[in-house]
């Protein structure tokens, strides 16, 4: 027996940023490069993206993009707020809206928060402690004694990894019931100047949070982990990196990430699929992380899938934009709700670079 999902649930910020407009508010901060706003435009129409919630958002004023956090670079030095600062907005931010996502969860669930018995949590883009398990602890209503652990700082692809410790604790523990929350505030990382790698992050990453609850049950129509693996893609360890600077975590994004996907992704997949008894053309539903449209696409290449294959990827990209961790609970979401056919291969990429895999029956 595996983990079954039993109920998911996502928490997207009050007010989100139209693409179009946030163009306008990236040359606020591109302050190496006055004059590139045509620049700009073309790079964030190209993200296929429609809108992106932020908790920096504000109530509208003269602008439909209001927010107080980021000043306008004034001099080139210009590097926007602390990492302490950010740190400090992580704080008062995060814990509410995985409380959200995590009450949606233990509601589709029909699971009493106190019968919660493992608390798994999810996050790349803050740190504190106590954290947000603490705050969810004390938003739903938690057990004093439940059992938290905390996977951090693993980027785009961390929830399989929360997802491989939730499934440990239910297959390990009889009875168990295990909450996983994923809670990532990407919009606290704008980074200022016209660096590639910051510039085009800055045109992808948003706000969300997802949670899922999860146990060993017996219901036919639940989601099941059948399995997991994990891949380091061979000479990709500098495509992409995340570390903590002092303005905030600054990302290093290799051009080469589609072409090294492309390039390993269907080996990796077939042997991952092999001891399960299944080949590429067993799939019925793909759920794959959309980091960027190009990501998609040398996906869909690598595994000659269909133009329909990965719809609800690009949905999720276009509505929410890229929320690393809590990303592919979206999908994975919206593929349950429209009871589509399984199996249903999961797929994330991050830091190292690594490619992460679930099996769902």
């Amino acid at each position: 027996m595996s983990l079954a999902i039993l109920g998911i649930g996502t928490a997207t910020p009050d007010r989100s940023i139209a693409q179009r407009d946030a163009v306008a508010l990236a040359a606020g901060f591109n302050n190496a490069a006055p004059g590139r706003e045509r620049t700009l435009a073309a790079i964030y129409r190209q993200t296929r993206i429609r809108s992106r919630g932020s908790v920096l958002l504000e109530p509208p004023a003269e602008e439909p993009f209001a927010q107080s956090f980021y000043p306008r670079a004034t001099a080139t030095s210009d590097a926007g707020p602390t990492t302490a600062e950010r740190m400090e907005r992580y704080r008062a931010a995060a814990g509410p809206l995985a409380v959200g996502a995590a009450a949606r969860a233990v509601a589709a669930a029909a699971v009493p928060p106190a019968a919660i018995t493992h608390l798994v949590t999810c996050s790349c883009t803050g740190f504190s402690s106590p954290g947000v398990d603490l705050d969810i602890v004390q938003g739903l209503g938690l057990a004093a004694g439940v059992q938290r652990t905390h996977v951090g700082f693993m980027g785009c692809h961390g929830a399989f990894n929360a997802l491989r410790v939730a499934d440990a604790f239910a297959t390990a523990t009889p009875g168990a019931r295990v909450l996983m929350v994923c809670v990532e505030l990407c919009s606290l990382h704008f980074q200022y100047g016209a660096k590639s790698d910051h510039v085009v992050a800055n045109s992808i990453f948003a706000d969300g949070a997802a949670a899922l609850v999860g146990g060993v049950a017996d219901e036919r129509s639940a989601w099941r982990v059948a399995g997991q693996a994990s891949r380091i893609l061979p000479g990709s360890s500098d495509q992409m990196g995340w570390r903590i600077g002092d303005h905030g975590f600054e990302m290093s994004l290799s051009a080469q990430v589609p072409a090294t996907i492309a390039r390993d992704l269907r080996m990796f997949v077939a042997e991952s699929l092999a001891p399960h008894g299944l080949a590429l053309p067993d799939v019925a539903t793909w759920a794959v992380h959309p980091g960027g449209p190009r990501v998609l696409t040398s996906v869909q290449e690598a595994l000659g899938l269909g133009d329909d294959a990965l719809a609800a990827s690009h949905g999720v990209l276009a509505e929410h934009g890229n929320m690393s961790s809590a990303t592919i609970l979206f999908i994975i979401e919206r593929l349950r709700a429209a009871a589509v056919g399984r199996p249903c291969v999961a797929l994330a990429f991050g830091p190292g670079l690594t490619a992460e895999l679930a099996v769902f029956s």
